[in-house]
């Protein structure tokens, strides 16, 4: 079988690994966070605040990032953002291996990393056209997010076995090498500077100027809207802890398995996602029909007693996930200009990333009610019942055709054509 012709591009291809090796230790870190709070503390609602440090850095700082993506070397804003997290993982190994961490450290780590993601993610989005043609940009961003997913499925098994081994503090260890090694990475990429399209505004104009894009793009809000709904909603993560520990009995190495099941499902269903979004010109309703089967699937999950059936619960929640959020993710990049990309995608992790960590502190403190199969159930239906209305009629959600586009022409072009229509075809 043939390479896509992405994966010949050398730059793209450092990029892609150094990522992946990243994101394994921030995964990683991730599951051992709600591991290690809900650990020191038996409390769900507890737990609960790891997400709410995040969501607090996420929607507070999330715009400042996408501005600056947009002003700033994209790979040295990146460079920055992985070195403050490599310190955060450093002091919470450190504290964690002298037993005089607590779990409002575990807490502000989550914070500071997350912090630093806001300016990394942006920046980490908007680099991707600078290193492929623009007919490939959606193939790319088609790998990229299954190999995210290979991060997700490796990150939380390897927390599960080196907490076992020997305790959260040796996942934070691993965590500190992997940001090493992308800094490395980003030092020898060549990357095409950034031209900016006129005069450059203050941080809180472009901020406004990229509000203002997304704001006149109903796509791309009503999308938004979509993700939201599953995040939100169908918070499962914060529960996992619980599930694994309480009601599957199954200890850490079950609760890393879990927590990796699935981003597995994600990565069995990569080729389908690739061909779909490469060839598919209905990509409005497959977005919303995954929708509703991740909703159903974590309804299954919430309610499965055995372990098999919990995994394979899992399996089917990360591969709908992946469906819906490479569509979703592949449509708002292709959709916007690359002088705004970095605002723009700010504006979107908002609710791609800042509604996870929502959904863990509302589906935390629901689950420290009703309990965490009750919880998860009654949020089931969210992400279900709105895609159902999506479905139910014409609207730019359901109707989106394709994200796939040509590169534009070699020749110079007024900078009023250069932003990519990506309005779906009536």
């Amino acid at each position: 079988m043939a390479l896509p012709d992405v994966l010949r591009n050398r730059d793209f291809n450092l990029y892609w690994s150094g990522v992946v090796l990243s994101q394994i230790g921030t995964r990683g870190t991730i599951a051992a966070n709600f591991y290690h709070v809900y650990d020191l503390t038996g409390s769900v609602l507890q737990t609960g605040l790891v997400g709410a440090g995040q969501a607090v850095a996420l929607l507070v700082l999330s715009p400042l990032g996408g501005a600056y993506a947009d002003r700033l070397d994209r790979r040295k804003l990146l460079q920055w953002a992985q070195a403050l997290s490599l310190l955060v993982a450093l002091a919470l190994a450190v504290l964690t291996f002298t037993g005089e961490v607590q779990a409002w450290h575990v807490v502000v780590s989550a914070l500071l990393t997350t912090a630093a993601a806001t300016f990394d993610q942006p920046a980490r989005q908007a680099i991707i056209p600078a290193m492929v043609p623009k007919r490939q940009l959606a193939s790319a961003i088609a790998l990229l997010n299954p190999s995210r997913e290979v991060a997700v499925l490796v990150g939380p098994a390897l927390a599960g076995v080196l907490i076992a081994v020997g305790g959260p503090g040796l996942m934070y260890a691993v965590d500190v090498a992997t940001y090493a090694v992308l800094v490395g990475v980003l030092a020898v990429l060549r990357v095409p500077p950034l031209v900016q399209s006129g005069p450059p505004r203050s941080v809180f104009g472009s901020i406004a100027e990229g509000a203002r894009y997304v704001v006149h793009r109903p796509l791309i809000t009503r999308l938004m809207s979509l993700d939201l709904s599953a995040t939100v909603f169908s918070a499962y993560r914060v529960l996992l802890p619980a599930l694994a520990l309480d009601v599957l009995d199954v200890g850490p190495t079950g609760y890393g398995l879990l927590s990796s099941a699935p981003s597995a499902g994600a990565l069995l269903a990569t080729y389908t996602i690739f061909r779909t979004v490469e060839r598919s010109g209905r990509l409005g309703r497959i977005v919303l029909v995954s929708t509703v089967l991740y909703g159903c699937a974590a309804i299954l999950l919430a309610q499965s007693r055995w372990f098999a059936l919990a995994l394979a619960a899992a399996l089917l929640l990360g591969a709908f996930d992946a469906m819906a959020t490479t569509i979703r993710h592949a449509a708002v990049q292709v959709d916007t200009p690359d002088e705004i990309r970095g605002r723009v995608t700010a504006f979107y992790q908002m609710s791609s990333r800042g509604g996870p960590a929502i959904g863990d502190v509302v589906i935390g403190a629901f689950a420290s009610v009703v309990g965490p199969a009750a919880a998860l159930t009654i949020g089931g239906f969210g992400p279900i019942l709105v895609a159902a209305a999506y479905l139910s009629r014409p609207n730019v959600v359901r109707e989106y055709a394709s994200a796939t586009v040509p590169d534009e022409p070699e020749a110079p072009v007024p900078p009023a054509a250069e932003a990519v229509d990506a309005r779906p075809v009536k």
